[in-house]
């Protein structure tokens, strides 16, 4: 039995929203001070709220009666990358090859990666069609997975998984491939990790930081353009 039962849906929505929010600023806190890559906001909020749904049995139309509200600024969240590449434009300048290099080679290979998996380990056509896209941020990978008849939510969910894999593995990888540079770690964590993979290169340092951003926005806008010709190839 719900605590909720008989409590409106418009208070249970609201209850949720200020939960979803103080559980992700709560891990946000919490990485910030110790820094352990399960602490990351991508992975404890997550686990913080689906906890919490679970143990106050509130029902998922209630939960989305207003956090749908923090979905929808995916979109305007995609206009305000202009603001990075604008203020990073002596950058773009200063390393167009590198940046045109970590996308091209970024987008090409995450593709083939995603179809090989798909193939190899043989998912379902839902799985596997919406698995293609997982590589790019978010607000990118859900509009470009309809044009390979992906599913949006669950496409979200795989881009969620590949950033936390990418920020866990991808120090270890470094080493291997004695990749160095600041520009190397920038590109491969931004075109491979998104987000995530961002976040993690900011921490490395403030250019990888950079590198990773622009390339994981030009990645993206790539995979936007280019998803019907590429649908056509690997669907």
């Amino acid at each position: 039995m719900s605590i909720f039962e008989g409590t409106g849906s418009a208070l249970v929505g609201i209850f949720s929203l200020v939960m979803t929010l103080v559980c992700y600023w709560g891990a946000k806190y919490a990485y910030a001070k110790f820094k352990f890559w399960w602490l990351s906001p991508i992975m404890l909020a997550p686990l913080g709220i689906i906890s919490l749904v679970l143990l106050l049995d509130i029902p998922l139309p209630s939960y989305f009666h207003f956090s749908h509200l923090l979905t929808l600024m995916l979109t305007p969240a995609v206009i305000a990358f202009a603001v990075p590449i604008y203020r990073e434009r002596h950058l773009i300048a200063k390393y167009p090859l590198t940046l045109s290099i970590g996308v091209i080679f970024g987008l090409l290979l995450g593709l083939i990666s995603s179809w090989g998996l798909s193939k190899l380990v043989s998912l379902p056509p839902e799985l596997a069609q919406s698995v293609l896209v997982r590589f790019v941020s978010t607000p990118f990978a859900m509009e470009a997975t309809s044009s390979f008849g992906g599913v949006p939510e669950l496409t979200a969910m795989l881009v969620l998984l590949t950033g936390v894999l990418g920020m866990i593995i991808c120090e270890p990888i470094f080493r291997l491939a004695k990749i160095n540079t600041s520009l190397g770690k920038g590109a491969a964590l931004g075109a491979s990790a998104h987000g995530v993979g961002a976040a993690k290169a900011s921490e490395i340092g403030e250019e990888e930081g950079v590198v990773a951003s622009l390339t994981m926005i030009f990645t993206g806008i790539a995979m936007v353009l280019t998803a019907p010709l590429f649908s056509s190839l690997f669907v």
